[in-house]
């Protein structure tokens, strides 16, 4: 799967291909609730997903709130931790039966370095994250439970395919039951 997702990559040569992909060496199977990070600890890889779901989430004392999601084909990491090499605030959690591919950061910082391709890479997927983040921030500042809901829908119509709708309501900041009320 992550071949085929590479192989797509237009500007990636079969020479960034056949560098890259081994370095995927990390195979991590997680049942239901299991953790792939927990808060506290430092993020030391990036992910792959290959099968399952799994959510980050930021904990409260009454409640956690959902940050984002994981999925076949998606990359999964608590950013601020692998970036800073810092503590993570974040969980990242199984929702369901799961396999990753992981890639460590030394290893991808120095492929980075050796292949412009792989920097670029990075960096669109970089881009794409921050394109996201932003329209996450303008959906949470709507008023209106259902403008939420609708760009959210417009933006990632598979979610509802992958995630429970609870995890999907707290991401929204609204109870399961709105999201159960308002769901077209």
């Amino acid at each position: 799967m992550l071949r085929t997702l590479l192989q797509q990559i237009p500007y990636f040569t079969p020479e960034d291909i056949a560098a890259f992909e081994p370095l995927w060496k990390k195979q991590v199977h997680l049942n239901r609730y299991d953790f792939l990070i927990r808060q506290g600890q430092v993020e030391q890889g990036l992910y792959f997903v290959t099968s399952g779901a799994l959510r980050i989430y930021y904990p409260l004392p009454d409640e956690d709130i959902c940050v984002g999601f994981g999925y076949p084909n998606t990359l999964m990491i608590s950013f601020p931790s692998f970036v800073d090499g810092k503590p993570s605030a974040y969980y990242i959690q199984a929702l369901k039966k799961s396999e990753l591919l992981g890639i460590s950061k030394t290893d991808l910082v120095n492929l980075m370095e050796e292949r412009p391709s792989i920097k670029r890479f990075w960096y669109e997927q970089l881009e794409q994250a921050l394109v996201g983040k932003i329209e996450r921030e303008v959906d949470l500042l709507l008023p209106e439970p259902e403008q939420r809901l609708q760009r959210v829908m417009q933006r990632s119509p598979h979610l509802f395919q992958h995630i429970p709708k609870k995890y999907i309501a707290s991401y929204l900041r609204m109870s399961p039951e709105t999201l159960s009320r308002i769901k077209v």
